[in-house]
């Protein structure tokens, strides 16, 4: 029993290691990781500022796009600061407690951007096959009760992750490869049976991606059924048009998280562990880095609104020359 208690232990702390096998290059590993937050940053903040103040974008389909950004600042701002302090400080401790925060907050938010992705697409659903009937079907209310519901969904499922993981003995030590901590990353030191934890994370991801995969996929069938009833060319590039930025943004988000799922199952020993990470990482910082760039790109609302700002901050300063 003594030689139980001195080899199953929780750590008061573990060791965040960064990118296994790249440790010498930690340094320039950081600087694309530092750009891509600070677009993040700059990018989403502008969105919403700019959302916030003209009046023209009070409309449902900007309010979900506000919501997607506050989800990408929250996982942004969870992940990269720590990221950076192992590369650029070799601060690698990271407390238990805090820990088990991280890992809540980056699976809460990256449930959340998958449900919100979902709600936009049920938006271009309604906006382009009952448009008579858009406005008043997604109401105010309606709109937050969605993003209410959306991030309900993702608190309550993930909630049982820290409790699955305070129940497990520890004896394979404390040093996590990894940048931010999750939740295999940590079942994984446990000399306990992990078993629990990988039929929960299993099921949590089929409810929450394969439950909003399967409405995209529904609603963007029946968007290219009523676009391609259309009579006119024109019109048939003009409703889809609409769509473009938020197929950019499903892209820009399961990708890497197909690529991530699909190389930890079928490819585990041909994929090198470094590639796993660097993965992990992209899939949580290009889609803040990308959306905003997409969205004021390809959203004609957007880009006038950002031109007039900028117009009418040269007349200013030209009146006052």
């Amino acid at each position: 029993m003594l030689k139980l208690n001195k080899t199953e232990w929780v750590p008061p702390s573990f060791i965040l290691n960064g990118v296994p096998g790249l440790e010498d290059v930690h340094i320039w590993i950081s600087f694309p990781f530092c750009s891509m937050y600070v677009v993040a940053m700059a990018g989403n903040c502008g969105l919403l500022y700019l959302i916030y103040c003209e009046d023209s974008l009070h409309k449902p389909m900007y309010y979900f796009l506000a919501m997607l950004s506050l989800t990408d600042l929250v996982i942004c701002s969870s992940t990269v600061p720590k990221a950076l302090s192992i590369f650029w400080f070799h601060l690698k401790k990271i407390g238990f407690d805090g820990c088990l925060i991280q890992m809540f907050f980056v699976h809460t938010f990256t449930g959340m951007e998958s449900g919100v992705l979902m709600l936009m697409a049920l938006d271009r659903y309604v906006a382009i096959c009952y448009p008579l009937r858009y406005s008043t079907i997604l109401t105010n209310p309606v709109i937050a009760k969605a993003g209410l519901s959306t991030f309900l969904r993702g608190v309550l499922l993930i909630i049982p992750f820290p409790f699955l993981i305070k129940r497990l003995p520890y004896c394979r030590g404390n040093v996590i490869p990894h940048t931010y901590c999750d939740h295999m990353s940590l079942a994984k030191l446990s000399c306990g049976n992990t078993k629990v934890n990988a039929i929960y994370g299993l099921i949590v991801a089929l409810l929450i991606g394969g439950f909003d995969i399967l409405c995209i996929t529904v609603s963007y069938t029946m968007i290219l059924r009523a676009v391609v009833s259309l009579s006119s060319a024109e019109a048939r590039r003009k409703a889809f048009s609409t769509c473009t930025a938020h197929i950019c943004a499903i892209v820009f988000s399961y990708s890497p998280a197909f690529f991530s799922f699909f190389s930890h199952r079928f490819g585990g020993h041909t994929v090198p562990p470094s590639c796993h990470i660097i993965i992990a990482n992209i899939y949580l910082l290009l889609p803040p880095t990308m959306n905003p760039v997409v969205y004021g790109v390809k959203t004609k609302q957007i880009r006038d609104c950002v031109l007039g700002i900028l117009s009418g901050s040269k007349n200013t300063k030209s009146q006052n020359i």
